[in-house]
């Protein structure tokens, strides 16, 4: 691909943006919501700010091409306590390795468990026909490239399923992003990524069914209602981000970010880290959401988000990273906590 194809490639990203604006009318219409939950404890801190320099496995999330950086195998699990109070538990699992050719590839999946919720009949409207438990996942492969000592792009397709009772809906979607690097010392990062990319689907299964009975007799018959399809909550992210040395040992990075909903407000979003000798980070991010349509910040994560990290070497230039992050709710939930360790060899 020569450097003509990623620049076109680059300007595309950036025109679709015009198609996929934020909109909040339509807030709350879109499905599989859980696509746009960031799973990994060390981006998560950043409030969405690091489309720019995101890199490893975590960037099968934030943006494709960050894998591109991933120098040797990595492995990582993470769990989130998701809106505290709610019940909802979230993990996920990832690995990556090059494969030659200046390539990366990651597997990845993410699973939500809802906790157990009662079942309600028209007969019993407080419950006591038993509970059901909603899950969703997501299972994912991405492959991302180094095609020049500049230019770093991939692709992500992911395959989404959710159960609720008698219920589901399964549908396949894809990311594709890029990241550019310039700077003498190669200190400033610019990326695009468009998510969430493919077909409406919808739920079907047992529970469609519905037993009436027949006006010309005394018997009942089982139709199959309609399930209305639902579109995928599509964004299309541009970040910036700027590292700065304090020191030999000491650095700091500035990231910057927006990000286009198609169903819902658009987000910026600023954040900064400080870094010791690769050895402890520290993060805070803040999220604002256009409010000109309702005067109301009414997404639950708008506001900071902060964590940090703790890298201990294992030998053989591998490291074990240790990250946390909590991000704040405006909700009356207490906020999401996330703990997850990378293992890198």
């Amino acid at each position: 691909m020569t450097m003509k194809n990623i620049y076109t490639i680059i300007a595309s990203l950036a025109l679709v943006s015009t198609s996929f604006a934020g909109n909040p009318v339509r807030s709350g219409s879109a499905g599989a919501s859980e696509l746009l939950i960031n799973p990994w404890a060390r981006t998560a801190s950043w409030a969405e700010g690091n489309t720019a320099n995101v890199m490893g496995l975590e960037s099968l999330y934030g943006n494709i091409a960050g894998l591109a950086f991933t120098k040797g195998l990595q492995a990582g699990f993470a769990n989130s306590q998701w809106l505290v109070g709610s019940g909802i538990k979230m993990n996920a699992a990832a690995f990556a390795t090059p494969t030659g050719n200046d390539g990366v590839l990651g597997i990845h999946i993410t699973s939500m468990n809802y906790g157990d919720i009662d079942v309600t009949t028209t007969e019993l409207p407080e419950g006591g026909a038993g509970t059901y438990r909603p899950t969703s996942s997501i299972i994912g492969l991405g492959y991302a490239k180094k095609f020049t000592q500049s230019i770093f792009g991939g692709v992500n397709i992911k395959l989404y399923s959710s159960s609720i009772s008698n219920l589901t809906a399964t549908g396949v979607c894809f990311d594709a992003g890029v990241q550019y690097v310039t700077g003498k010392d190669r200190d400033f990062k610019f990326g695009i990524t468009l998510r969430n990319i493919g077909p409406s689907f919808d739920y079907g299964g047992d529970g469609m069914a519905i037993v009436l009975p027949v006006p010309s007799g005394s018997h009942t018959s089982t139709f199959d209602s309609r399930s209305q399809n639902f579109e995928l909550p599509t964004q299309l992210a541009i970040g910036a981000s700027k590292r700065i040395d304090l020191n030999s040992k000491n650095r700091l990075n500035i990231a910057g970010n927006f990000i286009s909903n198609s169903f819902k407000k658009d987000q910026l979003t600023g954040a900064l880290e400080f870094d010791h000798n690769d050895v402890f980070q520290v993060r805070f991010g803040y999220a604002l959401f256009d409010n000109r349509y309702d005067g109301m910040a009414t997404e639950a994560f708008s506001g900071p988000a902060a964590g940090f990290s703790v890298n201990s070497p294992t030998g053989n230039g591998g490291q074990l990273q240790i990250n946390y992050s909590y991000r704040l709710t405006n909700s009356a939930f207490a906020g999401a906590h996330t703990l997850g360790v990378i293992l890198i060899l």
